[in-house]
């Protein structure tokens, strides 16, 4: 899968992350890999001050990173999601 760095493809990759229980928030932080997941919150922190690319690469991170059931997504965004999961990516 190619990945496209678009707004509308960040968009995309947070609404599958609004699907569930976590919550998406951009904030300021020094964090190692330019986000952070606090997992007993269900929290996941992006640096705000991360360029669109970052951007979409933290959330794919996050999204190969923590346990999504696919059944609780709607059917475009499961199968988005599927498709991240399972392929590497060419970016």
């Amino acid at each position: 899968m190619s990945i496209r760095y678009t707004k509308v493809f960040l968009s995309k990759l947070e609404d599958i992350l609004a699907e569930t229980d976590y919550i998406l928030r951009y904030e300021k932080g020094n964090f190692q890999s330019g986000y952070c997941i606090i997992n007993e919150s269900k929290v996941a922190v992006i640096n705000k001050y991360f360029p669109l690319d970052g951007r979409i690469s933290s959330l794919i991170e996050i999204l190969r990173t923590i346990n999504i059931s696919p059944d609780n997504l709607n059917e475009k965004n499961r199968k988005l999601y599927l498709t991240i999961s399972q392929t590497e990516l060419q970016i």
